[in-house]
């Protein structure tokens, strides 16, 4: 399988399979004389491990991280980066039912049609497990990023649409996101989403959702502006993430929808300090960040692997019906909030660093 590294200068490959013995990645281009501790990479995961809550899947694993290599006396050394977590909590036996059968809504079918083998227990390779080895980067990344930029820079995402349940974006209060299970930036909303996800779950059923992801003090300049734009470069990045099917960059779909003196963010000069009176553009013009906070959307579908019978075929090519068993999310959605928050910090540091490179800044 080719393709399992992300990025053109800060780079990352990730290895290992849902039920394997551990998943692991190998972070390349890290500039020498960052601090790096395992507990910097574990808080970033903590927020993503499994089995936090009744919302998502009951797999407990600690997804503790060792740091293997490029990392002396607490220190980057500039060398590769490479860190496992071990797997301990797998069951494999719940996929024994299904191992020949394809899920509808699931990557086992163009899986096994392109490589002709696949390892059905919990996914293998495509399993959203890989990701926790991407969120390990992106806190290398994030360290990295308050380094060079100082304490303004700040990533911050959150689940702003469960199912068809949406939430007031103006209530956004970045406390309260880590406050609760749904990652969710608005109080008024939680009971109704907790009622719902409940319902959702109890149906043998699940939901999809929209995750906001913001980027803060972002510095102007970063971007190429023809085939290597810092929202393409982000649009991509989100894609990449598991059970994502679509990426807004500010108001991205909507901007059909409004008009030219609606959709520009009009500047400003106040003495020395620009600004802008609106944000439809994401803190992005011309691929090119314009200083503004930088703000991603993406919608991840309902998961694929739910209880209620339907109807596919098997890898014989016969007609059956599928009902899947085990520990699954009612709404994987939830943790993805940590990813994109990773996503965002990985491409941010590859455009800074090659912005150093070309601009000399």
């Amino acid at each position: 399988m080719s393709f399992n590294t992300f990025g053109k200068i800060f780079r990352f490959t990730t290895w290992g399979e849902s039920h394997g013995p551990a998943i692991g990645c190998v972070v390349d281009g890290c500039p020498p004389n960052i601090n790096i501790k395992e507990k910097d990479i574990q808080i970033e995961l903590n927020k993503r491990k499994p089995g936090q809550s009744k919302f998502t899947t009951q797999r407990k694993e600690d997804d503790k991280v060792e740091i293997l290599s490029g990392v002396f006396q607490g220190k980057t050394t500039g060398t590769p980066i490479s860190m496992i977590i071990y797997n301990k909590d797998a069951k494999s036996r719940d996929y024994e039912t299904i191992k020949n059968k394809f899920r509808p809504g699931h990557a086992d079918f163009t899986y096994f049609k392109k490589y002709k083998i696949r390892d059905y227990r919990g996914g293998g390779r495509q399993s959203a497990r890989e990701t926790a080895a991407r969120v390990a980067a992106g806190a290398i990344a994030k360290k990295i990023l308050e380094k060079k930029i100082g304490k303004k820079y700040k990533v911050i995402g959150a689940v702003t649409q469960i199912g068809i349940l949406g939430c007031n974006v103006e209530k956004w209060n970045d406390k309260f996101i880590s406050k609760n299970p749904f990652f969710c930036p608005d109080k008024s909303i939680l009971k109704l989403w907790e009622k719902y996800l409940l319902g959702i779950r109890k149906a043998g059923s699940s939901c999809g959702a929209i995750i906001e992801v913001r980027a803060k003090g972002v510095p102007v300049g970063l971007g190429a502006p023809i085939y290597s734009k810092l929202d393409m470069d982000l649009a991509a990045a989100m894609m990449s993430i598991n059970a994502v099917k679509g990426v807004n960059i500010g108001s991205g779909m909507n901007s059909a929808q409004l008009t030219g003196e609606q959709n520009s963010d009009e500047i400003l000069q106040r003495g020395k300090k620009i600004n802008f009176k609106s944000n439809n553009a994401g803190g992005i013009l011309g691929g090119i960040s314009s200083g503004q906070d930088i703000t991603v959307s993406f919608a991840v579908k309902p998961t694929s692997s739910i209880l209620i019978s339907r109807k596919t075929i098997d890898k014989f090519g016969k007609n059956t019906s599928i009902s899947v068993k085990g520990r699954h999310d009612p709404c994987v959605g939830i943790r993805a909030v940590p990813i994109g928050e990773a996503m965002m910090h990985c491409v941010i540091l590859d455009h800074y660093l090659m912005n150093s490179a070309q601009c000399n800044s």
